[in-house]
């Protein structure tokens, strides 16, 4: 049998899937069928493949290219015997690659999350008895039987069912238990949500009992085809990865070049070739920013801490920086956008349909009904009390808890939503109980759908609740009535009477119009649908039997849904305003989504939903087509979610995709960033994603996003700072040898060596890893959620930042330059510790002039940013210690200056400051922030603000 045969078992009948198992329902399988079947398909495990060796992931960290360079720059401090700054750089080599190697150490985790799944003790039918084994000895064939509470343990054909239900949301995504029949045959095209004459692995079954018979194990389950998946799917380097890649290499590139450059021209000059050297060397690694794996690695830990106190855990560090550029995100529904709890949310009566929310009470309803309260709204009140009551007493689901706010129901979803619905109201089922015991019962099964209680009536010491229930009911001749619920179409066929004003009405064409009416209405809104009906008896019936569920009085609709989270439909709605695209991916009926779409404002009111049938139909280019105007997708396999997030890389988009099924882990792997629910999530999808949302709250991906394009900012400024520096200091070295060709006669050696490689190391290292952390941690500009991401095609230096590099570069190239040729020119000996002295204090106000971005410095506050305040404090303190300890003027090569040329250093280098500040004025009155930059229209926000919908272009 193919793959695709293996896969269609709900094709086929209870006795075809049996023959082509060859076995015996009643039997089970014998020992030796067993043992054969074994060998041939192995236990039932999920079957890891070969992962990346420890060893291999400690090699990949110490490959990539800015470590690479920073491991040259590490062999040309040993090779100049400059023992500390070699055990820096070494050091900081060492940390970055201990820490990406721990972070992907714990990603191979998956998988050994997703066999946890698979492994409960099962009870099975072998040769005709039942045995209880571990679930790794199933085979094809096995009989096994399913009961409440069990973990299903293989994929199974069901062979026998009795009112079971099955909770299928760690695999399909939708969040009501599904009701299984074993008598079912479906289409090829069914999804795998509507095949309810399947078990499968890793479900839960919630209510009932069953048979099932074992059709696929291990690998060929459908949750082994997503642990395939999950083991295939390769992770995509991150958007800054790939930029700094781009960076280091062309860094490195233009370090040989101008290196070379360098030593050609001193060797031209008469310089020594060791001398030469070692200078070449000292350029190549003047240009190179050592400190910016450190400089990232630190920004991204910091960010990382500041977002877990925002209820964000950040699992792997780069993930930061890339929800930063997020332009998609795909969610789950269930327990992602909702609650993951059926909620009942409309009581509709024979003549009036009244919406709730959670806070809405007892006493507020009747308000709502009229005020002041006439006769009529009374008894409209007292028929919402008893169409709870009845709707909670004719259930199996119990309350727990004292407390209103701390409630909770135990068992089926759907009865628990009727149990704590009655609750809000005053009529707690446990009361309910005490006042009318049940004394029998028919319970629900599939063909009636639809379940029946016998309640004796104990009038006696009524509490004020179910008075209200007792006192409308014509119970003077009566002791005994039942409650029935269930489907809207089964109770109307069985139903004689509607309950109107206090009293009972015969079912007119008319009413039975105005019930469907509602019942079409609610479903369309993506609702469940449970009718309640009641029936007064004079005494005990002698058994329960379907004659009680005849003449029945139907009373009203219940209509309930898993409710969006209340602080969703705020983020979604700054995801809008920051250019982010919010796009609903869910198992769930098209209905529902569609409406819970809408409510949270990702989808429009004209807006549609493409089924998994229908995606399974599309080719590449259609679905591509289909992204561009639909942000809803229903019924959809964990196949469709990685094709999805597939189609969405290809159009250049970098995606987020939320989730917390089973189901979700293969498209969140796939995903530039994987965001997991930290409550509601299993393990498999924690261990597959980036960042673990410990309150499951969706506004939390919003303030990881401020965080992420904070962090990016902050990133791309040290960035521009440190090529900015390097460039003015490679100017230096190359262009001050030239220079002073063309300068007057100097009493002074030729000069050959502006400075020396010890000082070009110092200034790196002080002004790349000391002022580079204090940019990593400045604030978030005001405008950071008020533009388009960052485009994935765009590299560090986009938006003309490439052109403020080159400019800052130059300027502190030529004032260094300026100075140290002047008082060279003039015979000072101090001319190289002047120059040497001057860059220092350039970096520190070029640090202060890009920390804001394009907002003004001053405005912001000159030392706003209280860390890069104290840094640059020890910054100044270090290049005074550099030119006047004697033990580092020694060090170091340098004289000490007078304070007058002290000053002179310090009020040259401001220029570069005073420049930072007109150019960014500019740059404002220019038409910054980006938005109007892009050409975004912004519709205005609840402040009066811009905002924008619109993505990147």
């Amino acid at each position: 049998m193919n793959a695709e045969q293996r896969s269609q078992w709900h094709l086929l009948s209870v006795e075809a899937a049996i023959e082509q198992l060859r076995s015996d329902p009643a039997m089970g399988l014998t020992a030796q069928q067993v043992a054969e079947l074994q060998a041939q398909v192995g236990p039932n495990e999920l079957v890891e493949r070969a992962s990346r060796s420890p060893w291999r992931l400690l090699w990949e960290q110490f490959t990539a290219t800015m470590v690479l360079i920073l491991i040259a720059a590490g062999i040309i401090s040993l090779f100049l015997q400059k023992w500390q700054e070699a055990v820096a750089i070494f050091a900081i080599v060492v940390l970055f690659g201990l820490l990406g190697f721990v972070q992907e150490y714990r990603a191979e985790r998956a998988m050994a999350a997703l066999k946890k799944l698979a492994a409960p003790m099962v009870r099975v039918r072998r040769e005709g008895q039942v045995q209880t084994i571990s679930a790794r000895e199933l085979v094809p064939g096995d009989i096994v039987l399913l009961e409440a509470g069990n973990l299903t343990p293989a994929d199974m054909r069901l062979v026998e069912t009795v009112n079971l239900r099955i909770q299928e949301a760690a695999l399909t995504g939708e969040s009501e238990a599904v009701e299984k029949d074993a008598n079912l045959v479906f289409s090829a095209d069914a999804p795998l949500g509507d095949r309810r004459n399947m078990a499968y692995m890793g479900t839960v079954v919630t209510y009932g009992r069953g048979v099932g018979i074992v059709v696929e194990t291990g690998a060929r389950t459908e949750l082994g085809k997503i642990a395939t998946m999950l083991q295939t799917v390769e992770r995509e380097a991150t958007p800054l990865q790939k930029r700094l890649d781009r960076l280091g290499k062309a860094l490195a590139l233009v370090g040989v070049m101008i290196a070379a450059v360098v030593a050609v021209f001193g060797l031209l000059r008469g310089g020594a070739l060791g001398e030469m050297f070692l200078v070449a060397v000292s350029v190549a690694v003047a240009i190179v920013p050592e400190g910016l794996p450190a400089v990232v690695t630190i920004t991204l830990a910091l960010g990382a801490r500041r977002m877990l106190a925002r209820n964000a855990l950040i699992r792997k560090l780069p993930a930061v920086e890339t929800l930063g550029s997020v332009t998609v995100i795909c969610s789950d529904k269930t327990g992602t956008l909702t609650q993951n709890r059926m909620t009942v949310t409309v009581l509709d009566l024979m003549d009036r349909s009244v919406r709730l929310n959670e806070r809405i009470g007892r006493e507020e309803v009747k308000l709502e009904l009229a005020e002041p309260p006439t006769e009529e709204t009374r008894l409209q009140a007292k028929a919402m009390s008893l169409l709870l009551s009845a709707g909670a007493l004719a259930s199996d689901a119990q309350l727990i808890g004292d407390d209103p706010g701390g409630w909770r129901a135990v068992g089926d979803p759907t009865e628990g939503a009727l149990v704590l619905a009655a609750a809000q109201f005053g009529l707690r089922k446990d009361e309910l109980e005490r006042r009318l015991p049940r004394v029998l019962e028919l319970p629900f099964d599939s063909e009636r759908k639809r379940m029946t209680t016998v309640h004796e009536l104990n009038v006696e010491n009524d509490a004020s609740a179910v008075n209200d229930v007792l006192a409308q009911l014509p119970i003077a001749q009566s002791r005994f009535v039942a409650f029935t619920k269930g489907s809207v179409d089964g109770l109307l066929d069985i139903a004689a009477q509607v309950w109107v004003n206090g009293g009972a009405q015969p079912i007119t064409p008319e009413w039975r119009q105005r019930i469907e009416a509602s019942n079409a209405r609610l479903a369309a809104e993506g609702m469940r649908v449970l009718a309640v009906a009641f029936k007064l008896l004079d005494e005990r019936p002698a058994k329960a039997d379907e004659a009680l569920e005849r003449n029945l009085t139907l009373v009203g609709l219940f209509g309930m849904i898993d409710p969006p989270r209340p602080e969703v439909k705020e983020a979604v709605a700054k995801c809008k305003m920051a250019g982010i695209r919010p796009i609903m991916i869910t198992g769930d009926h098209p209905l529902t989504a569609l409406a819970i779409a809408k409510e949270l404002g990702i989808a429009a009111a004209e807006d549609r939903v493409v089924t998994g049938l229908q995606l399974s139909q599309m080719s590449d280019e259609q679905l591509s087509a289909a992204l561009t105007d639909v942000s809803v997708f229903a019924r959809v396999s964990p196949e469709h979610k990685l094709r999805i997030v597939t189609a969405l890389q290809r159009q250049g988009h970098v995606v987020a995709m939320t989730g917390d099924g089973v189901n979700d882990a293969p498209a969140l792997k796939k995903a530039d960033i994987g965001v997991a629910m930290g409550v509601t999530g299993t393990d498999v999808t924690r261990e597959a994603a980036e960042i673990v949302l410990l309150d499951d709250n969706f506004a939390t991906i919003v303030n990881a996003v401020e965080e992420g394009r904070t962090i990016y900012d902050n990133i791309k400024k040290f960035v521009k700072f440190s090529v900015g520096g390097n460039l003015g200091k490679v100017m230096v070295m190359l262009l001050a040898p030239m220079l002073a060709l063309l300068a007057p006669a100097s009493p002074l050696p030729p000069l050959l060596i502006p400075l020396m490689p010890l000082q070009l190391l110092w200034l790196n290292l002080l002004t790349d890893g000391l002022l580079g952390i204090g940019l990593g941690v400045e604030p978030a500009e005001k405008n950071v959620m008020r533009r388009p991401p960052i485009s994935p095609q765009a590299n560090i230096f986009s938006h003309g930042g490439l052109g403020q590099v080159i400019r800052m570069g130059v300027l502190i190239g030529a004032i260094a330059l300026g100075v140290g040729l002047h008082r060279w020119s003039a015979g000072y000996e101090d001319w190289q510790t002047m120059m040497f002295t001057t860059l220092a204090f350039l970096q520190v106000w070029q640090a202060l002039a890009i920390r804001t971005g394009n907002d003004s410095t001053l405005q912001a506050g000159l030392f706003s940013n209280k860390s890069l305040t104290l840094l640059i404090a020890v910054v100044v303190g270090l290049q005074l210690a550099a030119i006047y300890a004697p033990a580092l003027q020694s060090f170091l090569n340098t004289t000490p200056l007078a304070a007058q040329d002290l000053l002179t250093c310090i009020a040259l280098s401001s220029i570069v400051f005073v420049y930072g500040e007109i150019e960014k004025a500019l740059a404002r009155r220019a038409g910054y922030p980006p938005l109007r930059q892009a050409g975004l229209e912004a519709p205005p926000l609840k402040d009066g603000s811009a905002g924008s919908v619109k993505l990147w272009k």
